[in-house]
């Protein structure tokens, strides 16, 4: 069984205003829609989870109900960071799955992840423990401390990660099992726990449309882009 865990507690504090950017609307939907409809579309997909805030969750289902959506599991309460989001939604999904079972997580404001990329990282996790989708970096990159530049690394050999990101349930769990109860606040990546545990993570090739929704700009950026292919993610 594949599980999807969608993201969509974070409370938006960089993008600025009262609603958090992933419920704002764009082409008259809010930004969640856009991804949520690609999970409930995808053939492989069999349940999705979805940590929010309560306060949200009915308007989730609201979103949910619009896309056709009868895979909805249910609701994870957030955390104080986006790891222990993670933590407490792959909780809540092994009281229905087995450690087998395959978790991709994803988040709620990165609107135009695509098919492709859901299905290889599936694919992927058949031969290894877990997937991580990444582009490779285009600009030159340095390593410097207290304003020195000290060296030079490899941009052949570099990759940014972006979402989804897909694991076996049972290793994933005890990866991050052992970082309790500090260290998991300093996770800033799903995969982190993964590689620190030693699991068998193997690569997924990204895209750039499938940005993140941080800033204004952003918004602006996937506005733009719905505009130009009618609205379709």
């Amino acid at each position: 069984m594949n599980i999807a865990l969608i993201l969509a507690g974070g409370t938006g504090s960089r993008f600025g205003g009262d609603v958090p950017k992933q419920y704002l609307e764009v082409e008259g939907k809010p930004v969640i829609a856009y991804c949520l409809k690609t999970f409930v579309q995808h053939e492989q997909i069999d349940r999705i989870q979805i940590v929010a805030d309560e306060m949200w969750r009915a308007f989730i289902e609201e979103c949910a109900g619009k896309a056709g959506c009868l895979k909805l599991q249910g609701f994870s309460a957030p955390g104080k960071n986006r790891q222990l989001s993670i933590w407490n939604g792959i909780q809540d999904i092994l009281q229905y799955a087995s450690g087998k079972d395959v978790v991709i997580i994803h988040d709620a404001a990165r609107p135009l992840v695509s098919e492709r990329i859901i299905a290889d990282c599936l694919e992927i996790c058949k031969e290894h423990e877990g997937a991580l989708t990444v582009i490779p970096v285009k600009d030159t990159i340095y390593y410097g401390r207290d304003d020195r530049i000290e060296s030079l690394l490899e941009r052949d050999r570099l990759m940014a990660g972006q979402a989804p990101e897909a694991f076996r349930l049972g290793p994933y769990f005890k990866a991050n099992e052992r970082l309790l109860p500090d260290k998991i606040l300093e996770i800033n990546g799903s995969t982190e726990p993964a590689i620190l545990a030693g699991m068998d993570i193997g690569c997924v090739t990204g895209e750039e449309r499938n940005f993140k929704v941080t800033t204004k700009e952003d918004l602006l950026r996937l506005q733009q882009i719905l505009k130009q292919t009618g609205n379709r993610p």
